[in-house]
């Protein structure tokens, strides 16, 4: 059974730059879409970036993008998110999500959460002002 374990979150000050880690282990992840989704405080949880099983098409919430990279090492069985210019309203937990069925889907369904199957548990990314 695949594991999902996010890293790099914590309290970091408007402006500033983090990168998040997803490592995943128990299965490869090559071959499958993997995303970064978040949920912020009285929100509910929303897309933020996804990239395909080689890195060839990526996508982006407009509220990250220009901000954040999302890029993978299937090498490294790691996906990862570049966050720069964080904002208050990027307060979040960050979820790395792993696709396991291999579906053809297109450009709009990798912003739905249901596509994904697998989980991780979740950094907590807090920006102060």
């Amino acid at each position: 059974q695949v594991q999902l374990v996010e890293s790099g979150g914590g309290l970091v000050q408007a402006g500033d730059s983090r990168r998040l880690s997803c490592a995943a282990s128990g299965r490869t992840v090559s071959g499958f879409a993997m995303g970064w989704f978040r949920r912020a405080p009285g929100k509910e949880r929303e897309f933020v970036a996804a990239i395909s099983w080689n890195g060839a098409s990526i996508y982006y919430a407009d509220s990250v993008k220009g901000r954040f990279t999302i890029s993978r090492d299937n090498a490294k069985n790691t996906l990862y998110l570049q966050m720069n210019k964080l904002a208050p309203e990027d307060t979040a937990f960050y979820y790395c999500a792993l696709e396991t069925h291999g579906g053809n889907y297109s450009p709009s369904f990798y912003r739905r959460d249901a596509i994904y199957d697998a989980w991780g548990q979740g950094t907590q990314v807090t920006v102060s002002s």
